[in-house]
């Protein structure tokens, strides 16, 4: 009798497998079709599932995690379009108006040059005090409050203001003070994101007189003149061009990593293991 009841658990057990193949075998074969759809994701979760109900399908198992490296690689390939699409949109971007900018670089010393408007180069700028706007070719923008006068204010954040709005920079991490030719020479950094939105303020008010203040141990107050006040727009136009650019050159590099990943599994997969 207790041989009748195993056979009889056995044949249980063996036809729950069979079903549970045949079950995983379509959940595999709709994964499959979705992929070749292009529906990644519905795809993946259909590949998922295999993995949760069905653990004991192990040839069904195996193949899953072939068509996920594919279904991985395709991700990868569709995403790479997408980003070389976007790439060039941006290199028109900054083809279009890259003219209107000075790129100053030292290619003795610098990898990396910046990107200034023609009105606030170092050489027609001497001894004045204004807010002065840059960017790196890889688009880090930093706006520099410079202030030339007789004697020191030691200055290390500015305010700006429209009517009744205003932005004000935090203390600045990057402050340098100089003389040249009985002037007292201060400046201090604020790069974008760490600049208390001045940067963005004064693009968007640039049709609107701004009134800036140096804040330090006294304070100076003066109107930013209107010549000013386009090139910072200008520059910050520029800046996110370039920031884009950047951003998309980084995911092209992940994209590109995880592509040489999936490759490399799939490579040590074929290797016979003793």
């Amino acid at each position: 009798m207790k041989g009748i009841i195993w056979a009889i658990g056995l044949a249980c057990m063996l036809t729950a497998c069979g079903n549970d193949d045949q079950k995983a075998a379509q959940y595999l074969t709709t994964a499959e079709q979705l992929m070749q759809a292009g529906d990644y994701n519905r795809a993946k979760s259909h590949i998922d599932s295999i993995r949760i109900l069905y653990p004991k399908a192990f040839d069904t198992r195996k193949a899953a995690v072939k068509l996920m490296q594919q279904i991985e690689l395709k991700e990868q390939a569709r995403t790479l379009a997408y980003l070389d699409s976007a790439l060039l949109v941006r290199q028109a971007q900054l083809d279009s108006i890259r003219g209107n900018y000075v790129l100053e670089k030292d290619t003795a010393y610098q990898e990396i040059g910046n990107y200034f408007s023609p009105t606030q180069t170092v050489e027609r700028n001497l001894h004045r005090t204004f807010l002065r706007a840059q960017v790196s070719e890889r688009g880090e923008m930093t706006l520099t409050s410079i202030y030339c006068g007789s004697g020191n204010i030691h200055h290390t954040s500015v305010q700006v203001s429209s009517g009744d709005l205003f932005a004000r920079t935090p203390d600045s991490k990057d402050v340098y003070e100089t003389t040249d030719l009985g002037l007292n020479i201060e400046k201090a950094d604020y790069p974008l994101g760490q600049d208390g939105d001045v940067i963005i303020f004064i693009a968007n008010h640039r049709d609107q007189p701004i009134r800036v203040e140096f804040n330090g141990d006294r304070t100076y107050k003066m109107t930013l003149p209107a010549s000013d006040k386009q090139a910072i727009a200008d520059v910050y136009k520029l800046a996110q061009i370039l920031a884009s650019m950047e951003q998309i050159r980084k995911e092209q590099k992940e994209a590109n990593l995880k592509v040489e990943f999936i490759h490399r599994k799939i490579e040590e997969e074929k290797v016979p293991t003793e």
